[in-house]
């Protein structure tokens, strides 16, 4: 779940990490009531997507009035996709320096990683393709966490300035505190701005918090709002199905996280692509069934579908029947390659035969089968 900049900006400030005074509006003439207040301003565009300066998202205005002119071009507009529906207007900073700090999930190393550079204020991946040297990085180990002379060393690296060195590994800490609590897998701030007189502000704000940690992220999950999310998404997350949505045109179903990770590797290797992850889950039965064949029907890219379905604990037959009785009610004009492996396969098979679903023994035959069949 991705959290807008004025939502982070709010669990940064309640994290003690200092952030501009400001307010989200969803009007101009909140922004004019705010410019008013502050002074001169900047209005941002909220949307879940970067690169919002480049596109016109982020306007510096000198007076209300300007502050109103730039709120208006941006709110119900959309931006680079989305359509914005709350502008921030926080007060203009006295930047002296820009850094960029930065942590999420290395999944080689198995740690949280903290990322700092004195390159603030661009985007952190053009820095890491063209001078990776820039970037200081430190694991934080999941037992024993950070320690000062570590954080105190990592803005050495990060050739930061040492007379902000202090306030900096406060801000490194709270934010990696606020990290941890929430289940996020990204917080970052970019620009870490140091102002004139030699303040250290979180100048903007990312924070993307685990899905599966949603359920004891009470306050966070307030934030939720599906009309950013893929439509076919938001669908699966209200009843409660493990789909993503990809952009390939054969859709996937199995049973089991792993199996269907499997299938999608299966399904590239052998020159097709995928539109979607969904896992059935242990389930068998035919509501589950139709419920996850209807997402991945609704995606109109859907050219086939391959059903992936190993017996351990499931048995085949009664997947098989799961399958029938769902697809009576079903308007299904796509092919359809079912492969069944495991406790009763041959059963469930068997019940397939006269269905016009294609049934499978193997994972890479079902593969090659719903290629042929959607080119």
């Amino acid at each position: 779940m991705k959290l807008y900049e004025f939502q982070a900006k709010k669990a940064f400030a309640q994290g003690g990490i200092p952030v501009p005074r400001g307010e989200v509006v969803q009007d101009p003439d909140g922004a004019v009531r705010v410019a008013e207040q502050l002074g001169r301003v900047v209005v941002k565009a909220q949307v879940h997507v970067g690169g919002r300066g480049k596109a016109g998202g982020i306007k510096l205005a000198g007076n209300p009035a300007e502050a109103r002119q730039y709120a208006d071009g941006m709110l119900g507009k959309p931006l680079k996709g989305f359509t914005v529906n709350y502008a921030l207007v926080e007060e203009a900073l006295d930047i002296a320096k820009e850094y960029y700090l930065g942590i999420t999930i290395d999944r080689n190393a198995e740690k949280a990683i903290i990322m700092l550079s004195s390159m603030g204020g661009v985007d952190i991946e053009e820095v890491a393709a063209t001078t990776p040297e820039k970037i200081a990085k430190l694991h934080a180990d999941p037992a024993w966490g950070i320690w000062d002379y570590q954080l105190r060393d990592l803005v050495e690296r990060a050739d930061l300035d040492p007379k902000v060195s202090r306030d900096i590994v406060g801000v490194i800490r709270k934010l990696y505190n606020l990290f941890l609590s929430s289940d996020a897998s990204l917080t970052e701030i970019n620009p870490l701005v140091v102002t004139g007189d030699g303040k250290v502000i979180a100048a903007d704000g990312k924070f993307d918090v685990d899905d599966n940690a949603l359920f004891r992220q009470k306050e966070l999950l307030k934030y939720r709002e599906v009309s950013e999310a893929d439509p076919i998404e938001a669908e699966a997350a209200r009843l409660g199905v493990a789909y993503v949505r990809l952009d390939g045109d054969i859709g996937v179903i199995g049973n089991g996280a792993g199996l269907v990770m499997t299938t999608l590797d299966i399904l590239s290797r052998n020159g097709g692509k995928a539109a979607n992850f969904c896992d059935l889950g242990g389930g068998a039965k035919a509501e589950t069934v139709r419920q996850d064949l209807g997402l991945v029907l609704m995606n109109p890219n859907v050219k086939g579908v391959l059903i992936n379905i190993f017996g351990g604990i499931v048995r085949c037959d009664e997947v098989a029947k799961g399958i029938l009785e769902a697809t009576k009610t079903m308007d299904i004009k796509v092919p359809m390659v079912i492969r069944m492996s495991g406790t009763k396969a041959a059963e469930g098979r068997e019940l397939l035969k006269n269905s016009g679903f294609i049934a499978a023994t193997t994972a890479q035959e079902a593969a090659q089968k719903i290629i042929s069949l959607t080119r």
